[in-house]
Parts: structure tokens; C-alpha cells; sequence
């Protein structure tokens, strides 16, 4: 019976074989069709968007283990939330004034409550796919600004921001450079958002820690700065990992279409560019105190990973690394300037991290474009400085950067000090000493366990 049935099975296949063999053939030699070239795209941008939302997880992990223990909840709390509402803002009027029809090149004023995906056709229910890969990239601007602020911050006053950024700030710089607004016209190129999510987010946190001053302990009356370690580094480690894994989808997700081959390039430069900046980070704070700093070393790969987030379809891999490189120096000495010179307290350096590089990488692609690589990707043929573009290209990724810096600024500035006056900003001297975690949600986020305090 075994032998029968073997000898019957040998059959059917080599007439399925010799029925499907030609209609396999002919979809393999024949391009795919427009309906699985929408699927294909369909799935591969919402992988990505799933991707992205896993570094939600990286970003609450990095905070927390850069926190002391006593405000870990807190952390983990904002960063949950400012997902959670960001995620209805965005939807009700976020996406609409990011790419809805344009009105002066300054914002779109149409699709709001997401008024474009319909689902009973195609591109409609592209709509809904494309909203999902947007919303976990305004929800990572947003939640860049919780670790500027982190350890001082009132609980209320986070989620009134967390509404504003999303609805507004945000999106509005995305309409200008990805909605078809004026910085487009002008021809920047920030592919997957070194400036418009990157440096909104440390711009916002830069506003927000200025005007809410250092926490309870960080400087001395005549200037000096005390560390303030965070409690868990193997966490904040872990949260590296997820980031840099999020980051395959943030950045070659941007093409928003699985059969554009370059994500594999797109892929290999960020990759490149996070591995750049650890080890010159590491080396850089290395020799200046004589010890390779962890926490130092981790900020280093995701400066890396924030500059090449711009220039990733663009360039090379050994302008990849380059650029990774001087990112990876670039947050050790922005992190001790903007502590030791401007006095702002940044207990994760996300100000240096995603506001500082962030406006690097956005540079770089005017210094290190090169056309071959830009047009397999969709970017186009652009060349940097270097590869003989000109200044042309360099003066519109720098109007972009300030443009985008004072807007940010002061929109936050002023969003933070209306929550400061309707909300109050600023935790109590006695919630600091004790934790944000019992002083604002009544419980602890290690409970059974002893903690210590300097303060």
C-alpha cells in the first residue's frame, strides 16, 4: 500500500507539474500586476508601521533606565499615553493638516477624521495603511519630548502637549516637507524624517525643559553640573536594541512600497550609520575621561541612527558611515554643551540626540547626495556638495533646519506655557524627593523593593 500510494503521489505531482508549470512560469517572467503591486505595498508599509510602533517600546525603555527607579512608572505612563492620544489627535485633525489639500504652502485643510480611506475601494484602503505608517511616526516625535522633560514634569501638563504636537506642531512641518508645502517647492529632502520627526521631537523637548528648569539636585549655585545616574543601563540597553530594530522599518518603510528593490540599500546605510556612531561615540568620551561610557555609547548609535534617518536613500554606505561617524561625536559634545554651557537638564539626551543630529543628517544630504542613488529609491537626482550638486541643494536642507527650529520652538514654548498656566508644569519640590511615581499615580514601579535617593 505504502508503494501504491508513493507511486500515486509521484503521479499527481508531475501533472500538477506539468498544469501549473506554465502559469508559474508565466507570472514569474510577467510584471506583477497592478492589484498584488497595491497588496504588496499594502503589507509591506504596514509591517513597517508595526515596526515603528515597537520602538514606542525602545523609546519607554531607554527613559526609564536613564530615570531613577522612583519616577520609572511615571515614564512608562507618558509614553503610553502620548501613543494613546497622539493616536486620536492625529486622526481627527493631524492627518488632515499634514496632507490634506494645500492651502499656501502651510498646512492641508482637508481629509480630517482620516475622510479619505474608503473602504470600499482600493486606494481607499491604501488610505488607511498609509494613515497607520504616519501615525506611529508622529507618535515618535511625540514621545521623543518625555525624556528632555523626564523626572519634573506634572503628569496633566504631558498629556495637554501630547494632544497639541500631534494635532498640530507636528503636522504641520510634515505638510511643508512631505505634504507638497513650501520646503518641498524648495526642493529638501528629508526622506524619512531626521528633521520632521527627529528634530521636532528635540525641539519641543528643548522648549519644554528650558521653560520648566532642572530637576531637585542637577546643579550647584556656582554653575557646576552634578550626574544624576539612571537606574537601569541593561534597560536602557534593551531599548537601543528595539529602537535600532524599529528603525528597519522607519527608514526603509519610507519608500512605502515593497517592490522599490532600495530598500535594501535604505537598510544597509542605517544599519552602517548606528554602527558609525556607537563606536565614535565610545572612543570620543573614551578619551576624555579614559573610560568607554555605556550610556554615552548608546546615545551614540541612535545619533547614528537619527542622522541617516534624512539622507538614507540617497547616499552611499561609506557616506552612511561618515555620517554616522560625526553624529557619534556630535552628541557626546552637544550633550556636555547644552548641560554644561546652557544649564538645560536632558536626563536622556534626547535634545542632543534627535535635535542636534537630527538637523545633521538633514545637512548631510546636501554634502553627500549622489543622483544614482537617489533616483533607484524615488528621491531623485540629487547630489550633495561633495559629489558636485553645488550649494544649491546644502541652502535648502539648511532653510529647512531653522525654519523648522523656530517654528517648533516656539509653537512648544507656547503650548507648554499655556499648560503651565491652566495645568500647572512643574512637579512639587516634595513629588521630586519622593518620585512622580506615588507623588502622580500612587504607586511604585518597584514596590517591595528599597530605594535610595541622594536627594
Amino acid at each position: 500500500m505504502k508503494r501504491k500510494f508513493c507511486k500515486l503521489r509521484k503521479v499527481w505531482l508531475l501533472v500538477g507539474l506539468f498544469l501549473l508549470g506554465p502559469t508559474a512560469f508565466a507570472f514569474a517572467e510577467e510584471p506583477t500586476s497592478a492589484s498584488n503591486q497595491v497588496a504588496i505595498n499594502t503589507v509591506w508599509t504596514l509591517i513597517a508601521a508595526f515596526l515603528v510602533f515597537s520602538m514606542q517600546a525602545g523609546f519607554a525603555m531607554v527613559e526609564t533606565g536613564f530615570a531613577r527607579a522612583k519616577n520609572a512608572a511615571n515614564i512608562l505612563m507618558k509614553n503610553l499615553l502620548d501613543f494613546s492620544i497622539g493616536s486620536i489627535a492625529f486622526w481627527l485633525i493631524g492627518f488632515g493638516v499634514m496632507f490634506g489639500a494645500d492651502t499656501l504652502g502651510l498646512f492641508g485643510r482637508s481629509g480630517f477624521f482620516l475622510g479619505t480611506g474608503d473602504p470600499s475601494t482600493g486606494d481607499g484602503l491604501w488610505q488607511f495603511a498609509y494613515w497607520m505608517f504616519q501615525v506611529v511616526f508622529a507618535a515618535t516625535a511625540a514621545t521623543i519630548v518625555s525624556g528632555a522633560m523626564a523626572e519634573r514634569t506634572r503628569f496633566p501638563a504631558y498629556l495637554f502637549y501630547s494632544f497639541f504636537i500631534s494635532a498640530f506642531i507636528y503636522p504641520v512641518v510634515g505638510h511643508w516637507i512631505w505634504g507638497g508645502g513650501w520646503l518641498a517647492s524648495k526642493g529638501m529632502v528629508d526622506f524619512a524624517g531626521s528633521t520632521v520627526v527627529h528634530s521636532v521631537g528635540g525641539w519641543a523637548g528643548l522648549a519644554g525643559a528650558t521653560l520648566l528648569g532642572p530637576r531637585l539636585g542637577k546643579y550647584n549655585k556656582d554653575g557646576s553640573s552634578n550626574a544624576i545616574p539612571g537606574h537601569n543601563i541593561p534597560l536602557a540597553g534593551l531599548g537601543v536594541f528595539i529602537l535600532w530594530f524599529g528603525w528597519f522599518g522607519f527608514n526603509p518603510g519610507s519608500t512605502t512600497s515593497g517592490t522599490n528593490l532600495s530598500i535594501a540599500t535604505i537598510a544597509v546605510t542605517t544599519n552602517l550609520a548606528a554602527a558609525a556612531g556607537a563606536i565614535t561615540a565610545m572612543f570620543t568620551i573614551w578619551a576624555q575621561y579614559g573610560k568607554p561610557d555605556t550610556s554615552m555609547t548608546l546615545n551614540g548609535a541612535l545619533a547614528g541612527l537619527v542622522a541617516i534617518t534624512a539622507p538614507c536613500a540617497s547616499v552611499s554606505p561609506l557616506s552612511a558611515i561618515i555620517i554616522g561617524a560625526v553624529a557619534g561625536v556630535l552628541v557626546v559634545l552637544s550633550v556636555q554643551l547644552i548641560d554644561r554651557v546652557l544649564r538645560v537638564d536632558d536626563p536622556v539626551g534626547a535634545i542632543s540626540v534627535h535635535g542636534v543630529c537630527g538637523a545633521w543628517g538633514t545637512l548631510s544630504v546636501g554634502l553627500f547626495a549622489q543622483a544614482a542613488y537617489g533616483e533607484s529609491s524615488g528621491v531623485g537626482p540629487v547630489n550633495g556638495l561633495f559629489f558636485g550638486g553645488g550649494l544649491s541643494q546644502l541652502f535648502a536642507q539648511l532653510t529647512g533646519v531653522v525654519s523648522v527650529f523656530i517654528w517648533t520652538f516656539a509653537t512648544a514654548t507656547l503650548v507648554f506655557y499655556a499648560a503651565k498656566k491652566i495645568v500647572g508644569l512643574r512637579a512639587s519640590d516634595e513629588e521630586q524627593l519622593r518620585g512622580l511615581d506615588i507623588g502622580e499615580h500612587g504607586m511604585e514601579a518597584y514596590a517591595g523593593f528599597q530605594i535610595f535617593t541622594t536627594e
